[in-house]
């Protein structure tokens, strides 16, 4: 099973610094509009082409947490983003499938958990058909994206290194 063949690493990305500082309700303002600066880039690239169900689309609800918390646009995008974000441009719609798995279902599921602990109204975890949402990922995922999801993982993993660096010689 898919969920099995990226668990340790989705073990590590949990584990990182950054990560456990978010979901214990501790990035400033700052520090999670930063996050979702990165986020915003990702999504968006994966936006490009048709979801597996039209409830997914996160670019919107992104830019609307990043407005409401005051970061409109002034949060630069992190190296280990531009990275990743180039490299799923170089991917055909059907080879983004796995960082689509990756990426929506941790906000339907982790996300969920993570909307009560960040600042604002956190849009970006509400969907309109969370279910439906998530049946629609289920259908199609196949086992095979294990080492494309994985290689996700790692480029995330990065970010949240690289964003754990940032902040941390700021205090």
């Amino acid at each position: 099973m898919l969920k099995d063949l990226i668990q340790e690493k989705h073990r590590q990305a949990e584990q990182m610094p950054f990560n456990q500082r978010m979901f214990r309700g501790e990035l400033s303002i700052y520090e999670y509009s930063t996050y979702l600066q990165q986020l915003e880039a990702i999504f968006a690239e994966l936006e490009k082409n048709p979801l597996p169900h039209p409830s997914l689309n996160r670019t919107a609800a992104i830019q609307q947490d990043i407005q409401e918390l005051g970061y409109n646009r002034t949060i630069p995008l992190l190296e280990t983003s531009k990275h990743y974000t180039r490299y799923l441009a170089t991917l055909s719609a059907t080879e983004q499938l796995p960082h689509v798995y990756l990426h929506y279902m941790a906000l339907l599921f982790g996300g969920q958990i993570m909307k009560n602990k960040i600042h604002g109204n956190g849009t970006l975890y509400q969907f309109d058909d969370a279910p439906a949402a998530i049946q629609a990922i289920r259908t199609i995922q196949q086992d095979s994206w294990a080492n494309e999801a994985n290689r996700g993982l790692d480029y995330f993993t990065d970010i949240l290194d690289e964003l754990y660096d940032l902040f941390r010689l700021h205090r």
